[in-house]
């Protein structure tokens, strides 16, 4: 009986980003936990050398998801070999660094490929699949930023966080009675490469030093000791797709979840604050009303 027989109960993961960083964390995790792995990268040479040891619990096979073609015979590969995907992690993104007013379009637009389209394609190749199956899990990693926004010089990377959370969302209802499951995860900093080798700091310039310029600094600077582990957010992920429900959002780290309560607190301080303003603006209301205190 071959490896796969005898895992016949395993689950299937297909995770997209998997040569380094949390996708790399993901795919360890959920090789302990004894399921079977696709794991995908644009150079994946090195990575069939690290997962050869596992024999035919891993397939490791090259993608850039921002081609859609590619994501479809990747899925297909996949199929091929396991017969089901039962985990999809849409890891895949990066983020460079640059002021809105002096960005290159064509790398903010680059970004977006990668971090909203490259989900969008693998996302669309593997929903026909889980359809079928009745089942599925689809877990989208986006940032803490794709909830609260707001951090200079990375519109790019946080503007396709939140096209990720909207698509989810929308994704969530249409799939609903497939038995298709979302979790969109959303981290804070972790000791990963996001803010090093894969990010690129263009100029900026002296105008931007103390918004762009501090934000770039601010990165480089995290003291270790309060960065996450991305092998702990790994192994907190397999547990919680292995559970009946997943939340809809999974907030990782200290400051995700400090950064999101402060957040939504001061969004329904303010929702509150103008609610008589806002209810007006239907005709059954009392118009015109007093806006709030300056």
């Amino acid at each position: 009986m071959s490896e796969i027989e005898e895992a016949h109960a395993a689950r299937v993961w297909f995770v997209t980003g998997s040569s380094r960083g949390l996708g790399r964390a993901l795919v360890t995790a959920a090789l302990a936990a004894g399921d079977l792995v696709v794991a995908t990268a644009r150079r994946p040479d090195a990575l069939a050398k690290e997962l050869g040891s596992h024999g035919d619990r891993a397939l490791v096979l090259p993608l850039d998801v921002t081609d859609a073609d590619a994501a479809r015979k990747a899925v297909d590969a996949a199929l091929d070999r396991f017969g089901r995907i039962d985990v999809l992690v849409n890891n895949a993104g990066y983020a460079n660094v640059s002021p809105v007013e002096t960005a290159d379009d064509d790398d903010f637009r680059a970004q977006f490929e990668t971090n909203f389209w490259g989900v969008y394609h693998v996302t669309k190749a593997a929903l026909p699949a889980m359809r079928r199956q009745g089942s599925g899990t689809v877990v989208q990693f986006s940032s803490v930023g794709g909830r609260v926004g707001g951090s200079p010089g990375i519109a790019s990377y946080q503007a396709a966080k939140f096209a990720v959370d909207g698509f989810t969302r929308s994704l969530a209802a249409e799939t609903a009675p497939f038995g298709v499951r979302f979790m969109v995860v959303e981290p804070s900093g972790f000791a990963t490469d996001w803010a090093g080798s894969s990010m690129t700091v263009h100029a900026i310039p002296e105008a931007y030093d103390e918004t762009v310029g501090a934000m770039n600094r601010r990165v480089r600077q995290s003291a270790v000791g309060a960065a996450g582990d991305p092998e702990r957010a790994a192994d907190i992920v397999v547990r919680t797709v292995r559970r009946g429900e997943v939340p809809s959002h999974l907030l990782l780290g200290v400051n995700a979840v400090t950064m999101a309560l402060e957040y939504s607190r001061g969004q329904v301080a303010e929702a509150s604050d103008w609610e008589a303003v806002s209810r007006s603006a239907d005709f059954a209301e009392p118009f015109p009303v007093e806006l709030p205190p300056a």
